[in-house]
């Protein structure tokens, strides 16, 4: 079913399917890099590379669209550089679209570490301590440099929980500054982002507020902030059901296999978060029958591979056996082959629920994943 379109020089999204028996759909987002079929999962390349991962080894595994935080590459090597370099694409060799977030997460998660007034942000840098100010209008010009073609406004996430007159200030700053970053952006596709925080009804106001914005998406955030899962799905769709049908919603942060499937049955279609990743570099792997914890004994003589279902590089050269070794001997190999596996999954779950919203049999899909998922030992 196409049931709508938005597009204009700097990015199109276009909705191609939706469900009969969820919320979910299917759509194509279009930037000058580009296609991205939606649902999708987004890497994160914090500070311009995703992890231990070759951006041809991304490519190859079917990626079209990661991640670089505005923050980090702020900090190191420096935006100007990034851009005197030919920008952030040409410095790490990725033809893909890039998404990236605007230094909002660090004003959530380095509290400690900044102060907060109405004009911005004054963090004191966690690498040497020093100085550094971070307004609106600076993060718009910091991704303008790197290059990026989805933008996030700088904003202000709550913590949970919060007093709710603490929920109301966080939503009054993230407005008043998607205002000013849409009013300084000169190039790119910018989001803008709704708080609100666990409160229903502040929710809906923030959205009524920002969708009289000329934003290009919608993204959810102040959530997976160490709420029940429960409670954030309850947010996820409440706020989701009420954000324009023809622009892309983003849910920032989250999270596991289970959860990216349950909030794409909610309506979401852009996701990223550090899991596969982090998670491999641990020794954790993701697959179609549950999760594997390589350190485990019992993988000491499996002569067989991570994910049988699985057509990656990893699963189709190595054993757990031979994984389980590497990672034992604290060889880097079993970091970059694990979390090359775990993107893979990532991008095949994505790709598998693409084609289940296509052929209107989501729920069943969403069902069996929840199901073989808790079917294997660790």
């Amino acid at each position: 079913m196409n049931a709508s379109t938005h597009a204009n020089e700097r990015l199109s999204f276009r909705l191609e399917y939706t469900c009969d028996e969820s919320l979910a759909r299917a759509g194509v987002l279009t930037t000058p890099q580009g296609d991205v079929p939606t649902p999708v999962f987004m890497p994160v390349g914090t500070c311009g590379t995703v992890k231990g991962i070759d951006p041809q080894i991304l490519s190859a595994l079917g990626t079209t669209i990661c991640l670089g935080n505005t923050y980090h590459l702020m900090l190191r090597p420096g935006d100007e550089r990034v851009r005197a370099l030919g920008g952030l694409h040409r410095m790490m060799s990725w033809d893909g679209t890039i998404l990236t977030d605007s230094g909002g997460y660090q004003v959530f998660s380095l509290a400690k570490r900044r102060k907060m007034s109405d004009d911005g942000v004054v963090f004191q840098s966690h690498i040497d301590g020093a100085t550094i100010e971070l307004t609106p209008e600076r993060a718009i010009t910091i991704q303008e440099n790197l290059g990026s073609n989805i933008m996030m406004p700088l904003d202000v996430c709550a913590p949970y929980p919060c007093p709710e007159k603490t929920v109301v200030e966080a939503m009054r700053r993230t407005t008043d500054w998607a205002k000013r970053s849409l009013k300084a952006r000169t190039k790119g596709a910018l989001f803008a982002i709704v708080q609100g925080g666990m409160v229903p009804s502040l929710r809906t106001e923030h959205v009524g507020e920002l969708t009289q914005l000329p934003a290009d998406g919608y993204s959810i955030g102040g959530l997976s902030v160490g709420e029940p899962t429960e409670l954030l799905y309850e947010l996820c769709e409440f706020t989701a059901k009420q954000l324009p049908t023809d622009r892309p919603r983003y849910l920032m942060g989250v999270g596991t296999p289970e959860n990216l499937i349950t909030c794409i049955g909610l309506g979401v279609d852009m996701f990223d978060c550090v899991m596969p990743t982090r998670h491999g570099r641990n020794g954790m792997a993701f697959t179609w029958k549950g999760d594997i914890n390589i350190k485990n004994a019992v993988h000491t003589d499996a002569d067989v591979p991570l994910d049988s279902n699985c057509s990656c590089p990893t699963c189709t050269r190595f054993s757990r056996a031979y994984l389980r070794h590497l990672f034992k001997a604290g060889e880097i190999l079993a970091h970059v082959a694990i979390t090359t596996h775990n993107l893979a999954f990532y991008i095949e779950l994505m790709r598998e629920a693409r084609a289940a919203i296509i052929e209107n049999r989501f729920a069943a899909f969403s069902k069996v994943v929840h199901t073989e998922r808790q079917s294997l030992p660790s």
